[in-house]
């Protein structure tokens, strides 16, 4: 029998190491030595370019997953493999994350990741978040984070700018955004540029 995380990985991995790439991107703008990643499914790229990650999520399949061990060393090797750590819960209840213990908290596709889980990221941590489900709005609107970054894509290659970002998180159209507001959405509010994804810091 084949190994369990070896074909969920081929699965996830639709886009021939994008997601790898985009993970290397960041690293090479914000070295980061701990991850957090909530609502993660089986998206373990993290693990093939930080040395520590735990994810977390509720679906039933990710603990045949995470629980593979050989399997994930196949993928991103023993000494990263060792250095995985998974909870299978809701990242909106108290995870076992000591706090600010974290580099880099990422929010792709999972809700509103920075608002439960800024208090395990580190006073000078990165955040790396993208517009689907209104969480880059909820870190826009945040006094804990700063913009520092946004992630291009092009080609599949993944490109940080650091200048002009007074003109990023510019809504299309005029609204008050509001935590109220983006629970009642749960999606991203349409903004003049679209990057892939932005870099916030904490700062408080």
């Amino acid at each position: 029998m084949g190994s369990i995380a070896v074909t969920m990985w081929s699965e996830q991995d639709r886009h021939d190491g994008g997601r790898q790439r985009l993970f290397e991107t960041v690293r090479s703008f914000r070295p980061a030595g701990a991850a957090l990643y909530p609502g993660s499914y089986v998206d373990i790229a993290p693990s093939l370019v930080f040395p520590r990650v735990t994810y977390v999520d509720v679906d039933e399949r990710t603990v045949r997953f995470f629980a593979d061990r050989e399997g994930l060393a196949q993928i991103v090797g023993d000494e990263r493999a060792r250095g995985i750590t998974f909870i299978h819960g809701d990242y909106t209840e108290s995870l076992d994350v000591p706090d600010e213990s974290v580099d880099l908290l990422v929010s792709l596709y999972a809700g509103f990741v920075s608002e439960a889980c800024t208090q395990y990221l580190r006073v000078g941590g990165t955040l790396l978040v993208n517009p689907s489900h209104g969480d880059a709005a909820m870190a826009s609107i945040d006094p804990r984070y700063r913009l520092i970054a946004a992630v291009h894509v092009r080609d599949g290659r993944h490109r940080i700018r650091t200048d002009d970002l007074e003109s990023y998180l510019v809504p299309s159209e005029p609204v008050e955004i509001t935590p109220q507001l983006l629970h009642e959405r749960r999606r991203g509010i349409a903004y003049t540029r679209a990057p892939f994804a932005y870099l916030f810091e904490r700062v408080a």
